[in-house]
């Protein structure tokens, strides 16, 4: 299942990099935030204290509430730098088993 969300969730930050509508934007934050606290939720859970920093981290940046204002071009290299993250994070998870 997080592989799955994992997926998703690179697939909403690389179609940012296209000119959306705002209420995009405000649904990838929502939908980040949420999946960034649950793999926050799973690595402490593993106790994987670096890994699920990382992921709170994420979800403050991400979370649709304040908003946190960059500008376009430093949140599509946002977008782009935690899409892959993501994408390698699975391909670490395949190696590990």
């Amino acid at each position: 299942m997080r592989i799955i969300i994992k997926i998703i969730i690179s697939l909403l930050l690389f179609l940012c990099l296209a000119d959306m509508p705002y209420g995009y934007y405000q649904f990838v934050r929502f939908a980040s935030c949420i999946a960034f606290v649950y793999f926050a939720y799973q690595a402490n859970e593993k106790e994987e204290k670096t890994t699920s920093i990382i992921y709170i981290v994420l979800a403050i940046l991400f979370q649709p509430f304040l908003k946190i204002s960059l500008g376009r071009e430093l949140w599509n290299f946002v977008d782009v730098i935690v899409g892959i993250g993501l994408l390698v994070s699975i391909s670490r998870n395949f190696k590990h088993k």
